[in-house]
């Protein structure tokens, strides 16, 4: 009995996700307190130790975050990187010859500027998926790629430029580099439009489209799960918290609802 106990506890441990040890660096970029306080509040649902770890980052790396937006992960993986690693935050930049996106790279340099202490080794890069602009590492050069809820936004300019930011994210990933991805998961029972206009996908379509571009899927989690999740809103994800966009219509159901059900997948370049 006794072996047979021991047996079942080490099948459950080999089958368990592969958490990184203890990461007080990361516990401590987290707990920070430059982190904007309504950004700590979404720690609930965004999981970022669990999900961090999940992907196998270390503060060592070479790390580039694709399409930061307002900065959520970035407050956590500027302070993380700064002394033995690097990151890259790669997106908008004000050299974009969009004027829209040129002001959206305008403002994020602005805030990175604003806090030096946190953000002033943060190496911004271009990527723009809708105009083809991919200049932000040189081919083999970065350990880790992650980008959060991000790729409904790239699925509009059609699949010959998702395919050609995969190819981006491929050639500069070292090899055996990760590229961890967090996005809003629509269940396998409902549509999926060709631009993803609900902001969900189907996570079988997010796995066969990464994996047609040269990766293998590692592993995938369910940190960010939430069964509350039934992707049927009007207005689609953004209906949920912090975005509320029913304003005040049923503001009550969606608060109750949380965030958006997630999915969490690691994958290796080939």
């Amino acid at each position: 009995m006794k072996r047979f106990l021991a047996a079942a506890l080490l099948a459950a441990a080999s089958s368990a996700p592969a958490y990184a040890a203890d990461d007080a660096a990361l516990k401590a970029a987290i707990a920070s307190s430059s982190r904007t306080p309504d950004n700590v509040k979404r720690d609930v649902y965004r999981h970022p130790y669990e999900t961090l770890t999940f992907f196998g980052i270390k503060p060592d790396m070479t790390v580039v975050e694709l399409s930061p937006g307002a900065g959520w992960y970035t407050e956590i993986l500027a302070p993380y990187l700064r002394d033995k690693g690097k990151l890259i935050a790669a997106g908008a930049t004000p050299e974009s010859k969009s004027p829209n996106t040129a002001r959206a790279g305008e403002n994020f340099k602005k805030r990175l500027d604003a806090n030096p202490a946190v953000f002033g080794k943060v190496q911004m890069g271009a990527f723009e998926p809708g105009a083809r602009v991919f200049t932000y590492a040189a081919p083999g050069s970065v350990d880790m790629v992650l980008t959060f809820r991000n790729l409904h936004n790239w699925m509009e300019p059609g699949d010959e430029k998702m395919k050609a930011l995969l190819a981006s994210v491929h050639t500069a990933l070292k090899p055996g580099g990760v590229f961890g991805v967090v996005e809003h998961r629509l269940p396998a029972a409902k549509k999926q439009d060709a631009t993803a206009s609900s902001g969900y996908l189907h996570e079988a379509y997010v796995i066969k489209t990464i994996e047609s571009a040269g990766f293998k899927l590692a592993e995938k989690s369910e940190i960010n799960a939430n069964p509350k999740d039934t992707a049927d809103h009007k207005e689609g994800v953004w209906a949920l918290p912090p975005t509320y966009a029913n304003k005040d219509v049923d503001r009550a159901k969606y608060a109750a609802i949380g965030e958006s059900d997630r999915m969490t997948l690691k994958f290796i370049k080939k």
